[in-house]
């Protein structure tokens, strides 16, 4: 089957390049070419790709709320990336956003990356950033914050099949890699198609060689291009633009996930102070928007209030799209994480990588580990089988044959972080209950319970199970999830696991000498009184995950009942396919009316954009793998609010849209 150019391709751990060293100069093996000219490879990126794209000009002139963006075809030792940063920095006026993005096929390893980047002192402290949040080799979009104002997306993965996938914009063009004649693979006519159906209007390029291939494929693909002066030994180079890029047709088949087009936005409303609403309200923040923040109780409040949260997920075995986005999700928070993480030794740490333990309590979750581990080649700093050391890892006896190691993952204190996420000086808290919503003027109206209306350019609900209790968001079906966990405090000198260890549920490290574990799972239960019932079905999991250590425990005095066990009970929302809602608010009655031909044929696709409620958008049923959704989440908003380029691929951002329901069930009426 010939696959399209929205399919993802299958999840991979990348092989990094083989490299022979001149000092800190790589040269590639495989291509028999340099990364960068010994020369001076500073002063040719400086000539050939800031120059030739009027990078110090456009920088300084930029007056657009969106970020500018540069694309580039190979990132290599990152060197282009850098030096345009450096340039950003040296021009563009405070208020100027950056958002870069790169693709590479063969990423180096963070020990390679420093060396090389180590022939730069002037860049060092862009490069001790970069390095700090080096991703793992794992196919997809790795977003990574470099900065309040600069943003770099590393696609990883072959770079005309990454800028197929990607959802965004480019303003100018970096087209780099090994020579043609060296990678001729790379240079063909579907990387320029690629690149020109990704491009701005007007976007420029610019690149070292002027190779006839090059050349004729940029023409084809609707490139205007002239032959401008080279670096050092090249006497010419190719720099130009493309006027009208092509019409993206990729959403052809699926007109409803159309993006709206987005007003701008100078004060957002969030709906909700938790994981979702807060991670939301911290990513437009960063943007330079004003932001107030909606809240009935307090800030970590609710299915974020919690003394301790798991960062984990469990992927299927079979891959699919909502295990592509959790893995993406888990990943994104663990470098979100450490960035938010609180550097002063008095101040109490939002989180804790200490790794998570999954462990195989069954045959059958034995099988389906060991067939997820066969099919899915991660790195083993993502993800690992374990087997004798499961007992070394956790700290305590382990009775399990078979568990999957996540290094990475840890334990997060939601609450904190939640107040956490609101100190900053473009967010505003303000207590109260949202009662209704009316769009007004083109923009929003948010009117309280208690009389009081507030004015919004966009709204972004985000409050769990009571995100559709609004008339625009009432179509989005949400099930209410009760869970329960309980607290116990451990004798002294009695130790805990060391790490996070999931089963049916989870317990976590002690904190302060109290053990976190649960959660019960109670669907349709919107209930949040603590219950003897529940746990005592936290007990009974926590004696089937370690039942030794639980043996332990009660031979040293411990009464592990209800009786003695604190706890704390709340509602969490999840939608009826177990994967987030994040984006646009559709609306709904005018999707039921446009798509009615789906009830009887599915491949009857109407020429008709989906319709949204302008300015409002949603992030809900995040169930209870928050802390590995929200974040990423709050980014495919902020992103498509701001009109930057999204930080997953395309499909991924449509699995995650608000209307999907309402087509698969247009569909499901066949």
């Amino acid at each position: 089957m010939t696959q399209r150019s929205t399919d993802l391709p299958p999840l991979l751990a990348l092989s990094a390049p083989s490299l022979t060293w001149d000092e800190t100069s790589p040269h590639s093996d495989a291509f028999d070419d340099v990364y960068f000219s010994r020369e001076d490879g500073r002063a040719e990126t400086e000539h050939v790709f800031l120059g030739a794209n009027h990078l110090p000009e456009r920088f300084a002139n930029w007056q657009h709320h969106r970020a500018f963006v540069i694309g580039e075809t190979g990132f290599g030792t990152g060197l282009n990336m850098l030096c345009a940063w450096d340039c950003f920095e040296q021009h563009a006026q405070s208020t100027a956003r950056l958002h870069l993005l790169s693709t590479e096929k063969f990423p180096l390893d963070r020990t390679s990356l420093e060396r090389a980047l180590s022939a730069w002192p002037s860049l060092a402290h862009y490069a001790q950033v970069l390095c700090a949040q080096w991703p793992e080799p794992v196919s997809g979009i790795h977003r990574l914050h470099l900065s309040d104002r600069v943003t770099l997306d590393l696609h990883f993965g072959d770079t005309t099949e990454r800028l197929n996938l990607l959802d965004g914009q480019v303003d100018a063009w970096f087209l780099d890699g090994f020579a043609p004649a060296k990678n001729p693979a790379m240079w063909q006519p579907e990387l320029f198609d690629a690149m020109a159906a990704r491009s701005r209007p007007g976007a420029t390029f610019a690149t070292f060689t002027c190779a006839g291939v090059v050349k004729r494929g940029l023409k084809a693909a609707g490139f205007s291009w002239q032959k401008v002066p080279g670096f050092g030994r090249k006497r010419e180079m190719l720099a130009g633009y493309i006027d009208t890029p092509p019409k993206d047709t990729r959403r052809q088949s699926t007109p409803w996930f159309m993006p709206p087009t987005v007003k701008p936005a100078n004060h957002v409303v969030v709906i909700g102070a938790g994981m979702a609403g807060c991670s939301v309200a911290a990513a437009l923040a960063k943007r330079g928007i004003k932001v107030t923040v909606i809240e009935r109780d307090v800030p970590g409040a609710g299915g974020s209030g919690n003394r301790q949260g798991a960062l984990y997920v469990k992927l299927a075995a079979e891959t699919n799209n909502q295990s592509r986005f959790y893995l993406s999700g888990l990943l994104y928070s663990q470098r979100w994480l450490s960035q938010q993480a609180f550097t002063s030794p008095q101040e109490t740490p939002l989180w804790q990588p200490c790794g998570v333990v999954q462990l195989a309590l069954s045959d059958k979750e034995a099988t389906r580990q060991q067939r997820f581990m066969a099919r899915h080649p991660l790195p083993e700093a993502v993800v690992s089988a374990q087997s004798e050391t499961l007992s070394e890892l956790v700290g305590l006896p382990v009775t399990a044959g078979h568990g999957l190691f996540y290094p990475q993952a840890g334990w997060v204190r939601p609450k904190l972080l939640c107040k956490h996420l609101l100190q900053h000086a473009n967010i505003t808290l303000h207590h109260g209950e949202v009662a209704n919503l009316q769009p007004h003027d083109s923009a929003w109206q948010v009117e309280l319970a208690s009389g009081e209306t507030l004015t919004a350019d966009h709204v972004v609900v985000a409050n769990a199970s009571l995100a559709n209790r609004f008339e625009q968001t009432a179509a989005l079906p949400l099930q209410q999830v009760r869970g329960q966990v309980s607290e116990m405090k451990l004798p002294e000198g009695v130790q805990g696991p060391q790490r996070v260890v999931c089963a049916g549920g989870y317990v976590s490290p002690p904190v302060e000498g109290v053990l976190t574990f649960g959660a019960s799972f109670m669907p349709n239960n919107a209930t949040s009184d603590v219950t003897t019932a529940d746990h005592q079905r936290n007990i009974d999991e926590l004696r089937q995950t370690l039942p030794e250590w639980v043996a332990t425990l009660e031979t040293a005095g411990v009464a592990l009942s209800p009786d003695t066990l604190a706890g704390r009970a709340a509602v969490r929302a999840a939608s009826p396919d177990k994967s987030p809602y994040a984006g646009p608010v559709p609306h709904a009655d005018a999707w039921q009316q446009d798509y009615v031909a789906l009830q009887k044929d599915a491949s009857n696709v109407p020429d008709t954009q989906g319709e949204h409620h302008s300015g409002l958008w949603i992030s809900t049923a995040h169930g209870s793998r928050g802390l590995s959704s929200a974040p990423l989440c709050a980014e495919v908003i902020a992103s498509r609010l701001c009109d930057d380029p999204m930080p997953l691929e395309l499909t991924l951002v449509d699995h995650l849209h608000p209307g999907r329901r309402i087509i698969s069930a247009l569909i499901r009426a066949q």
